[in-house]
């Protein structure tokens, strides 16, 4: 499969990111770091938080309310790494939000291994044939503010994994942001269901293969940002065998979970 090239940014807008990545690596050599799951200093991720992230992928579209497509349709297979709570949550946020780009190869480790045992299920419903990766994608807001893409980085780890365990993958960030919609961090339920309608669409461009696909993302949260994805995915011909995220939110009976500011879908 051929990848599909991620477009380019500005001149200008690569200089001010490369001016944010001094400063974040300044901030870093100036300050102590802690690990982000349990606050334990001088340690970027303490072996127990690491842990948390090195479960085996466990389907969840059960626990996530919004990909019910209520037509008697299957929701579309998520897999998750681990839950969203606890160490988790905070490693998440503090490579999301906080700038701790030193937590990225734990996080796409993590993505590059549930990929690999997720492989083999794709493999089946692939039925041989390639597969593309796509990363649900981040306003263009969200890409300044963290300095990266962080999700085309799950994407690529996950194309990797894939690779690894005999999958034909490649990269297809094929899905853009359309303007005027905000990023999804501290959005409640409604609110998110809202701003994801409508809220991505599909490059212009031929199917690449068969176009088959699985998307990638860093949270799962209400769904809607999935569902989204799919049904912008499917209207431009590629069908949709499932979705790997690093985390999602716990199911009620886990206990309430509150999308707090910083919170991702």
């Amino acid at each position: 499969m051929t990848d599909v090239p991620a477009p380019r940014l500005p001149a200008a807008l690569g200089a001010v990111q490369a001016v944010q990545a001094v400063a974040r690596e300044f901030a870093r050599l100036a300050l102590p770091v802690a690990c982000p799951g349990c606050g334990a200093w001088d340690l970027t991720l303490c072996e127990a938080c690491r842990a948390t992230l090195a479960g085996a992928p466990v389907r969840c579209e059960d626990d996530v309310p919004r990909l019910d497509h209520l037509d008697g349709v299957p929701p579309l297979p998520v897999w998750r790494l681990a839950a969203y709570a606890g160490p988790v949550r905070g490693i998440v946020l503090a490579w999301k939000d906080h700038g701790r780009a030193d937590l990225t190869p734990a996080v796409t480790g993590a993505m590059r291994r549930g990929a690999a045992q997720v492989a083999p299920e794709l493999a089946v419903a692939a039925g041989g044939r390639a597969l593309a990766v796509v990363p649900v994608p981040s306003t263009a807001a969200a890409r300044r503010r963290r300095g990266a893409d962080l999700v085309g980085l799950l994407a690529r780890a996950a194309t990797d994994g894939l690779r690894l365990s005999g999958v034909a993958a490649g990269e297809a960030p094929v899905l853009v942001r359309r303007p005027g919609r905000r990023d999804q961090a501290g959005l409640g339920a409604r609110a998110r269901g809202r701003n994801s309608e409508r809220a991505v669409r599909v490059r212009r461009g031929p199917v690449p293969g068969g176009g088959l696909c699985v998307l990638v993302d860093d949270v799962v949260t209400t769904g809607s940002t999935l569902t989204t994805c799919e049904e912008a995915l499917m209207s431009g011909g590629w069908l949709v065998l499932g979705a790997i995220a690093v985390a999602a939110t716990p199911p009620p009976s886990h206990g309430r979970v509150l999308l707090a500011p910083g919170s991702a879908e």
